[in-house]
């Protein structure tokens, strides 16, 4: 059996009883560790805690893992229990369900243990989840790669007047270029995108565009830390949320839409000079 075990959004005691159940029983334990990450990060600490309450050894499964290894994960799951801990729930990114189909072609059990993702938690600022659109995804940008498919996503949402969630880039254990091009790959220091970069590289995009979605007065929910204790949830204009230090990842943003006065009202709790 393949246990895909969601771990809530927090630190190492959001697992629900059914998941940590799941884990116990199980005879190789992984922790998929590049589309998102608990509060503790991968520190050696964090990974001893996890290790403790769970009573197994955790094997961290980085992106080439479940890449390019993920058959190696799925044999032993045809003849032993193998968990595979996700952050947040398990089908927060598409990588998992690749997952899931790999082993049903394989003729692999499955069995999912669903938690607290980001797409439901970003409703504690009060814009009601089904008021939202379609949800993007913003990478970094460099010199010379810009994407911003994003923006025709943002742009729809707008016109029909819904929020839209962005999450940020995740930047771990990715090579670098210049050490592709010699053949030999080194890694770049893990990168958290932050809720001031995320902004800044909207607002180039919309500058791209002429007939804009949103401007630098365009009204924006930053969160940081979804789920912990020290959780921030902060209102305001895309220009006033730009002075905002939101601190330690991993942080997302939503471009509000047409609000209802219920929401309105909730969301003036978490408004930069509000109540």
């Amino acid at each position: 059996m393949l246990y895909i075990i969601g771990l809530g959004l927090g630190d190492e005691k959001d697992i629900t009883l059914r998941g940590l159940e799941a884990v116990k029983r199980c005879n190789k334990v992984y922790l998929e560790a590049y589309t998102s990450l608990l509060s503790f990060g991968l520190s050696s600490d964090g990974l001893s805690t996890l290790e403790t309450l769970f009573g197994k050894v955790i094997t961290i499964a980085d992106r080439e893992t479940v890449e390019e290894r993920a058959d190696e994960i799925l044999s032993e799951a045809r003849v032993s229990d193998v968990a595979f801990l996700v952050v947040g729930d398990p089908f927060g990114a598409t990588t998992h369900t690749d997952l899931v189909v790999r082993a049903k072609k394989l003729g692999v059990f499955v069995k999912v243990v669903h938690n607290a993702s980001v797409m439901t938690a970003v409703g504690v600022c009060g814009l009601q989840l089904y008021r939202y659109g379609e949800t993007v995804s913003i990478p970094f940008f460099t010199e010379t790669w810009k994407p911003d498919s994003f923006y025709e996503k943002i742009q729809r949402n707008c016109m029909l007047g819904l929020h839209t969630l962005c999450l940020l880039d995740i930047r771990v254990k990715e090579p670098s270029l210049e050490s592709l091009s010699r053949g030999r790959k080194q890694y770049e220091p893990p990168r958290y995108m932050t809720i001031k970069t995320a902004i800044e590289q909207l607002l180039e995009v919309k500058q791209n565009h002429t007939q804009p979605a949103y401007n630098e007065d365009t009204i924006c929910v930053g969160f940081a830390r979804l789920g912990s204790e020290d959780q921030m949830v902060v209102a305001g204009s895309m220009k006033q949320l730009l002075t905002v230090d939101f601190g330690a990842p991993l942080h997302c943003l939503v471009i509000v839409g047409e609000t209802h006065p219920v929401e309105e009202e909730m969301l003036g709790f978490y408004t930069l000079g509000g109540n």
